[in-house]
């Protein structure tokens, strides 16, 4: 992906690395700013990729790319923002009011929340209410993506103090005891408090006052204190945060890619006749209709709803096999209508084709009142994705069970005319 040779590039090369980049018209003004997780991927893909009239445009009229790397696409999400408010380009789409744009909020309380608001309705709420307020942002998608991604380094949460048992984020280290009183209001407030600092750019100092506060803890003997600040800072140098833009590079203003490829999978049938299966798949956020696929049960006599989902998985990975003469690609989540049963016969006919898929099941419960999310809790980076963007499971959930509830109608109503 290269930059044509009479487009001026700062330091004469875009870097493989997370930043802000810039660019810029003859008379050297600022036409558009955006963000990425690889400067170089990303400005070279404006020159080979197709895009909408508007970018085209633009691209036509760049004479200059300007950059500033952060140390990760989550700064480099926040920068953004910041310099967009500040220079206004006229090809970033911004509303003059922001009103239809997300801003990240941290209420004034004793143990602060994290929140995403609309433009429309913080206009409405008094500045008091709030101890900092960051944006505007174009995605919610990846606010939420940058809050999760750096959650192990601030373990911040939205949870109320006084709950009867603790939370499900308390149990896999993301709370750090809001909801069941393990920890007062002042050590949360500096929780926070680091938390603003560092999405207001403040990495560096931030660092070294952590370090500092670790070793006199150390040095108290306050050897606990200690070690969870030695492993904040830990954390902080790994944040795993590609999911926060990765998406979003390939297209401008388009959904965020938070796994790939997604197959979400159902069964329907009565009493266990006329069973089907379905596979819908989802890229990038989006149906891939194309890709949608049909099963009719053939080894599975009786109502027996995991053991129809295990054949047709098995089916659908023998399309994965080398010598397949109809290859499939290989999905980044499986998504499955139900609960553990149905996690679990997934999991089967994965081990038995030797192969690693995530798999998440949506299960609506006894009153098919809820949407519950089943998966291996001991998976951090799946439980953060799963739980971060459970509304496009649910999508992905209900678009096949529409697609499998419709072809079960059509087999059946086949048979009673026949």
């Amino acid at each position: 992906m290269s930059v044509p040779s009479h487009i001026k590039i700062k330091n004469n090369e875009l870097p493989p690395r997370p930043g802000v980049y810039f660019m810029k018209d003859a008379e050297n003004h600022v036409m558009y700013i955006g963000k990425a997780t690889s400067l170089r991927s990303r400005v070279g893909s404006y020159f080979v990729r197709p895009a909408d009239e508007r970018i085209a445009a633009m691209v036509r009229k760049i004479s200059a790319i300007d950059y500033q790397e952060t140390p990760t696409a989550v700064e480099a999400l926040l920068l953004e923002a910041k310099l967009i408010k500040k220079h206004q380009p006229p090809y970033n789409v911004m509303e003059k009011d922001d009103k239809s744009f997300v801003y990240l909020v941290f209420t004034r309380e004793p143990y602060p929340r994290p929140t995403l608001i609309r433009g429309h309705e913080l206009a409405r709420l008094p500045k008091r209410q709030f101890l900092k307020v960051f944006g505007p942002f174009g995605s919610a998608y990846s606010v939420q993506a940058a809050l999760d991604a750096i959650r192990r380094v601030f373990p911040w949460t939205n949870c109320r103090p006084g709950q009867k048992r603790a939370c499900f984020y308390r149990h896999i280290g993301l709370c750090p005891g809001v909801c069941d009183g393990e920890i007062t209001a002042k050590d949360y407030r500096r929780i926070i408090t680091d938390l603003i600092r560092f999405l207001n750019g403040g990495r560096k100092a931030l660092v070294k006052d952590m370090e500092r506060r670790m070793k006199a803890a150390s040095k108290d003997r306050r050897f606990e204190e200690a070690a969870e600040l030695r492993d904040r800072l830990h954390h902080l140098e790994y944040v795993r945060d590609l999911a926060v833009i990765k998406g979003e590079e390939r297209k401008p203003g388009g959904l965020i890619d938070i796994f790939g490829r997604i197959e979400g999978y159902d069964i329907s049938n009565i009493g266990g006749q006329d069973a089907v299966g379905s596979m819908v798949v989802f890229v990038d956020g989006r149906a891939k209709k194309s890709a949608y696929r049909k099963f009719a049960i053939r080894t599975v006599e009786g109502p027996n709803d995991p053991a129809m989902l295990e054949e047709i998985l098995r089916r659908r990975l023998a399309h994965l096999a080398p010598d397949s003469r109809d290859p499939w690609p290989k999905p980044d989540l499986w998504l499955v209508d139900g609960g553990a049963l149905q996690v679990e016969a997934a999991r089967r006919a994965l081990k038995a084709a030797g192969l690693e898929i995530p798999v998440v099941g949506l299960a609506k419960g006894p009153n098919r009142d809820k949407d519950e999310l089943v998966f291996d809790r001991s998976d951090y980076e799946l439980a953060r994705l799963a739980v971060a963007f459970k509304p496009l499971l649910i999508r992905v959930r209900d678009e096949a069970h529409r697609f499998a509830v419709t072809f079960h109608r059509r087999r059946r109503s086949r048979r009673f005319l026949s």
